[in-house]
């Protein structure tokens, strides 16, 4: 079962991260022009009504999973918006199905080339699947250190209660070391990276050196008073971006 939204003739596949799942996507989905837009919220493996269902918990493996639920839906022709983790596994997609995918959305993206860690960052990201404080400590982290700590909470209890532990962890190394770059590199699809002025790790200097250097028809969005939550934190702003840029003409 897939989580959709309207019933507009522009399709959008919404790919969540690691924090989230489909029904994490804070205040956008409430958003969503239904008369012009169909937009799709799958679950990954090991997430949401699909958390008990097994896995390599790949990003090849997500990407073959999600053009399978676009696939279901009959869609031929769609545009992607991947959010962090799901950023790469959209990319993924792209790489696997270049003909397929309209336009392409990453909401502070992991990029096609994963992300460096040093050792103490990834101390701290790999403690994550075990420990909610260390998730707290992430989201805090991500988010520039401004934000309420109820909102923190939530988000911890809606990442505990919306994954597998296992599978969790796994995505980890999958998302910040698998490298498929030269895959994208040049790829002239229309490409729209958001980054939040407050997100340390996957702003605006992540996406100029990655993103922007990768897509040739790429252009970037820096949203003000955001960190990596933009769907929680400026939801009426980022919705506003992806009506004009997906509804462009083609």
């Amino acid at each position: 079962m897939v989580l959709t939204v309207g019933s507009g003739p522009v399709h959008v596949l919404a790919l969540h991260g690691w924090f989230g799942s489909a029904r994490g996507w804070g205040g956008l989905p409430e958003l969503i022009d239904g008369s012009r837009f169909t937009y799709a919220f799958p679950d990954l493996r090991g997430y949401g009504e699909r958390r008990d269902v097994p896995g390599a918990y790949t990003i090849a493996e997500a990407a073959a999973d999600m053009l399978a639920v676009a696939d279901e839906l009959g869609w031929d022709r769609f545009s992607l918006v991947g959010h962090s983790m799901g950023g790469i596994v959209a990319q993924r997609v792209l790489a696997d199905a270049p003909d397929r995918v309209e336009r392409l959305v990453g909401i502070s993206p992991v990029p096609a080339s994963g992300v460096p860690f040093d050792e103490q960052g990834w101390a701290l990201f790999s403690g994550a699947a075990e420990s909610p404080a260390t998730r707290r400590a992430i989201i805090d982290l991500t988010t520039g250190n401004r934000l309420a700590g109820s909102w923190l909470d939530r988000m911890v209890r809606a990442s505990l209660d919306g994954s597998d532990a296992k599978a969790f962890a796994a995505y980890l190394p999958a998302w910040a070391r698998t490298d498929f770059s030269a895959e994208i590199a040049g790829n002239p699809v229309p490409v729209l990276a958001v980054a939040g002025e407050h997100d340390p790790a996957l702003g605006e200097a992540a996406m100029r050196g990655t993103w922007l250097a990768h897509y040739p028809n790429a252009r970037l969005e820096v949203l003000a008073n955001a960190g990596h939550y933009a769907m929680d934190e400026t939801p009426v702003r980022l919705v506003t971006l992806l009506d004009a840029f997906l509804s462009a003409e083609r």
